[in-house]
């Protein structure tokens, strides 16, 4: 038997996946700035892009864990192309944050040797 859900159910769906969504967009368009400003030299803004990312992380990893303590607690999601979007988008930023940090440590050492 299938379980048919609300609208106010499939809506907070809905509300999840595009804080996923948004907030690893926003997360990996913040550690591309930050990318940005280590290859010129500014590292303090690249350290404080760095930290918005985190922030754009945390935020994310908020609105997944709700999900899976939904999951947990017996209220199952509906897997749809939409929310395999929404966790691509959350592994791709959390991939490019940290491989931003590993480039932005070698911009500093580059510039340190100078």
């Amino acid at each position: 038997m299938t379980e048919v859900k609300t609208l106010e159910e499939n809506d907070q769906e809905l509300q999840v996946v595009m804080q996923l969504i948004m907030f690893g967009g926003n997360a990996k368009s913040s550690a591309f700035e930050a990318l940005r400003a280590a290859k010129t030299g500014d590292f303090s803004q690249a350290e404080a892009k760095l930290k918005e990312a985190d922030g754009f992380l945390s935020q994310a990893h908020n609105a997944q864990t709700a999900m899976l303590t939904d999951e947990a607690n017996g209220k199952h999601a509906h897997v749809s192309l939409l929310m395999v979007h929404g966790q691509d988008h959350i592994m791709n930023a959390i991939t490019f944050r940290d491989l931003a940090g590993e480039l932005i440590d070698l911009y500093r050492r580059l510039d340190q040797q100078k």
